[in-house]
C-alpha cells in the first residue's frame, strides 16, 4: 500500500456504465476513456485494494431499447450481455499494460474471450489481488447489470458498492429536468425505495439491503473521485440502512 494513505474500504465492488465509455462520442469504446479508467482502477489497486468491476454494456447494445422497438426482450437482454463482454475485454487488455492483474469473469460460458463465473474461483483470485472484471450481468434476462452488481457483491463479501454515475449522486428528482433538484448526501435503504429514485435498480437495492452492503452513489466522470471515496471522503450519495 502506498506510504501515508489509509483506505476506508478494502474490498469494493464498482460498477460502471457502457456508457460512460464511449466519452464524447457517444457510442462504441473510446480508446481514451478506457486508458483514463484504466489509470483511475491502477490508482486504487495500488493502495491494495481487492476490486471486482461489473460493466454495463449500454454504449453498444441496451436490451430495453430494442425490446421497445420490437425485437424480443429475451433476445434483446441476451445481446446486451455480450456486450457488456466487449467492454470487459478491452479494460482488461488496457490494464494488463499498466501492469495490473485482471481476468474477465462471464455469467455466460463464452471460454474465448472470459473464464466461465464460479464464485469460489473468482473470490480466490479476488484475494491474491486479480482485479475482477464481472461481465454479462447475472447471465439472466430481465435483470440489470445494476442488480448483478449487488448480487456479486453478495457472493464476494464485498465492503461497498460504488456505482460510477454521470450525475454527482441520488436527487430528488432528476437534476437534467429539475435544474433545482435536491440532491442526498446519505439516505436509507428503504427511503430511497420509497421514493421510487431512478438512479440505480431497485432490486439491486434490495438486494443490497438483505445483505447490509452500503451503496455510494457518485460521479465518476470526475477524475480522482473512485480515490478520494476509497480513502474516505465524502463524495456523492451514500444508501445505507
Amino acid at each position: 500500500m502506498a506510504a501515508g494513505k489509509k483506505r476506508k474500504y478494502t474490498k469494493v465492488l464498482l460498477k460502471l456504465s457502457g456508457e460512460a465509455l464511449a466519452g464524447d462520442k457517444g457510442f462504441g469504446i473510446d480508446v481514451q476513456v478506457i486508458e483514463k479508467t484504466a489509470r483511475e482502477i491502477k490508482e486504487v489497486v495500488d493502495l491494495g485494494v481487492k476490486l471486482g468491476i461489473v460493466i454495463g454494456g449500454g454504449n453498444i447494445f441496451r436490451g430495453v431499447a430494442a425490446s421497445a422497438r420490437g425485437m424480443d426482450r429475451i433476445q434483446a437482454d441476451y445481446l446486451g450481455m455480450l456486450a457488456t463482454l466487449f467492454n470487459a475485454v478491452a479494460i482488461k487488455e488496457t490494464l494488463k499494460k499498466t501492469g495490473i492483474a485482471a481476468q474477465v469473469f462471464s455469467a455466460l460460458a463464452i471460454p474465448a474471450l472470459a473464464e466461465t463465473y464460479l464464485p469460489q474461483g473468482a473470490k480466490n483470485l479476488l484475494e491474491k489481488g486479480t482485479v475482477l472484471l464481472l461481465a454479462a450481468g447475472t447471465g439472466n434476462p430481465f435483470f440489470t447489470t445494476d442488480t448483478a452488481a449487488a448480487l456479486r457483491a453478495a457472493e464476494l463479501g464485498m465492503e461497498v458498492i460504488l456505482k460510477a454515475t454521470q450525475v454527482d449522486g441520488v436527487y430528488n428528482e432528476n437534476p437534467r429536468i429539475n435544474p433545482k433538484a435536491k440532491i442526498y448526501s446519505e439516505i436509507s435503504y428503504a427511503d430511497f425505495l420509497q421514493g421510487h429514485l431512478q438512479v440505480m435498480d431497485a432490486t439491486a437495492v434490495s438486494l443490497a439491503r438483505e445483505h447490509s452492503i452500503p451503496l455510494i452513489v457518485f460521479n465518476g466522470l470526475i477524475q480522482g473521485n473512485l480515490k478520494k471515496i476509497i480513502l474516505g471522503s465524502s463524495i456523492g450519495t451514500l444508501i445505507k440502512g
